[in-house]
């Protein structure tokens, strides 16, 4: 499997599609736009918590809006906090119960589980789940009250569980839409491998913009310096915010874009499935 850009799937159904409606390409997305742009963020830590608010600025600024994805149990979430974000046209979302990467020892450790982190759907009213480390067992997620799953990659070796679907689109897995994680995360590109620019994130965009894909990535505020300042400095545990904020500056450059929150994606994706 290649990385970043796994292409075999996708030049295979696209071909198919083809074939059956006369060369022509279905329309995938509302209004025949081009392409989807889903923003979220997992939430690992204290640190993290405190910089929620100033990373929602920032992309409401923009003119985007995104999943917060939150770890209920691993560190305190500020009362109103979440009620904040949704107020603003965010959304929340539930990230484990906490974030120890021991789910899927057994079945029943996952099942002990389920009841908590469905409990937090309820009381949250969130709709999507990311698994912690994004492992995954889709048989047994089907006891999660989740609307929409975003723990599996198109394509990352990356990952404790790498891999990937292949897919740049949503798909049904059970009762729940998974929409596949399609960008690499900030974590990998800036932390674990040390890159100073976003030319990645540009080259994967820019193929799944033409192959009229979702184009969804995980950023986590616990790893963005929001101090400021020119010099692009990656250190092992932070980046400079700038180079989130040029990515953001690329997208609006794509005039043809649905930019949606990820559960906008999913009751799309499930109604256009039926």
């Amino acid at each position: 499997m290649q990385w970043p850009i796994e292409d075999c799937f996708v030049n295979f159904l696209l071909q198919c599609m083809s074939q059956a409606d006369n060369n022509k390409v279905p329309d995938f997305w509302p209004e025949n736009k081009d392409f989807a742009f889903v923003l979220t963020h997992d939430v690992e830590s204290e640190i993290g918590m405190k910089n929620v608010i100033q990373l929602a600025d920032v992309e409401k600024a923009r003119g985007f809006r995104s999943c917060f994805n939150i770890v209920p149990e691993l560190y305190p979430v500020r009362d109103g906090i979440l009620q904040e974000l949704q107020d603003q046209g965010f959304e929340v979302g539930v990230h484990g119960l906490i974030h120890d990467g021991k789910y899927y020892f057994s079945e029943r450790t996952f099942n002990q589980r389920t009841a908590r982190i469905n409990h937090y759907f309820r009381k949250w009213g969130a709709g999507g789940f990311r698994s912690p480390m994004n492992h995954r067992n889709p048989g047994w997620m089907q006891a999660l009250d989740m609307q929409y799953d975003s723990s599996f990659f198109d394509t990352d070796p990356y990952e404790p569980m790498p891999g990937g679907v292949m897919s740049i689109w949503p798909f049904l897995i059970g009762h729940f839409v998974e929409l596949p994680n399609t960008l690499p995360q900030d974590s990998t590109l800036f932390i674990m491998m040390g890159l100073t620019t976003i030319d990645i994130w540009k080259q994967k965009l820019d193929w799944i913009v033409n192959n009229h894909g979702m184009a969804l990535i995980n950023v986590h505020p616990d790893y963005i310096d929001f101090s400021g300042g020119g010099i692009c400095k990656v250190s092992r545990r932070t980046y400079p915010l700038r180079l989130y904020t040029e990515l953001l500056d690329y997208v609006k450059e794509k005039t043809n874009c649905w930019h949606a929150l990820p559960g906008e994606v999913a009751a799309y994706w499930r109604k256009r499935n039926a």
